[in-house]
């Protein structure tokens, strides 16, 4: 008997999520790149996709504790993933919370859409949760949940990541990529996304000759960064995906007193 074929995911969201998984795969294939954080993004998407192929079956309202029970053990399977193959500090505590019960899984669930946040605690929750809400987006239905001024106008989520790109008409565009959701939108190129601050002179970005499309776009008067990547000269370019390739930038940006306003994928 051959090898049973992997069915494909049946959502849009799952599907999503398995062509972020192959391009991390094709990174870590690279002889430059430190494949052990894009092998763990590939396998932690990878997991997110089957959560969301299960979602996408499930009559789902967008009001999370309304939906907790279909999306518990969807969201379990991605925890489990962490726990086995996370790295060691993120991994422990998701065994831990992997051994919780239904009431404490589900509290720390809704501290997390409530706006709370927990160091990394943050991190598991939104994996957790990520499928639920990209599944969410891509059957159209909101998620009851408060946005902020600077979040991400479908779901509330904090931008991950910034793309920038050249517009024939506009010379280039920056926008933001939610981590939560993964909807993109448009932000003013000389605008913090988390304060909103506007005076040029103190939002510096800082670039490396290592990375050249990665930019350090920092804010003096909340002390927070996103990282942008230009993804102009090439279309095979994932953001999200891509900024892992760079991780040597946020540790520097760290060095310097600077805090990024979300995790990347691989936690940091």
């Amino acid at each position: 008997m051959g090898t049973p074929l992997r069915s494909e995911p049946t959502s849009g969201a799952a599907r999503a999520f398995e062509l972020r998984a192959a391009r991390a795969e094709s990174l870590a294939a690279e002889p430059s790149a430190d494949a052990e954080p894009l092998r763990f993004a590939a396998g932690l998407l990878r997991a997110q996709s089957g959560a969301a192929a299960s979602l996408a079956a499930q009559r789902l309202s967008g009001g999370l504790a309304q939906d907790f029970a279909a999306m518990l053990e969807p969201a379990r399977t991605v925890l489990h993933f962490v726990g086995t193959s996370g790295p060691a500090s993120i991994a422990a505590v998701a065994r831990a919370r992997a051994a919780e019960g239904e009431g404490t899984a589900s509290e720390r669930l809704l501290v997390f859409w409530s706006g709370d946040r927990t160091s990394a605690e943050d991190y598991l929750s939104r994996a957790m949760l990520r499928p639920y809400v990209e599944t969410l987006r891509a059957l159209g239905r909101t998620p009851e949940r408060a946005r902020a001024r600077g979040r991400c106008p479908f779901c509330g989520g904090a931008p991950g990541v910034a793309r920038r790109q050249a517009a024939e008409s506009q010379g280039s565009v920056r926008s933001l990529l939610c981590a939560l959701c993964g909807l993109e939108w448009e932000i003013g190129r000389i605008r913090c996304p988390s304060c909103s601050e506007d005076d040029p002179k103190r939002l510096p970005s800082f670039t490396s000759e290592r990375h050249p499309i990665v930019r350090i776009e920092a804010c003096e008067t909340c002390g927070r960064y996103v990282k942008s990547i230009d993804t102009t000269l090439d279309g095979r370019i994932v953001p999200e995906v891509d900024d892992l390739l760079s991780l040597a930038m946020d540790l520097w940006a760290r060095e310097e007193g600077f805090e990024r306003i979300e995790p990347g994928l691989a936690g940091s």
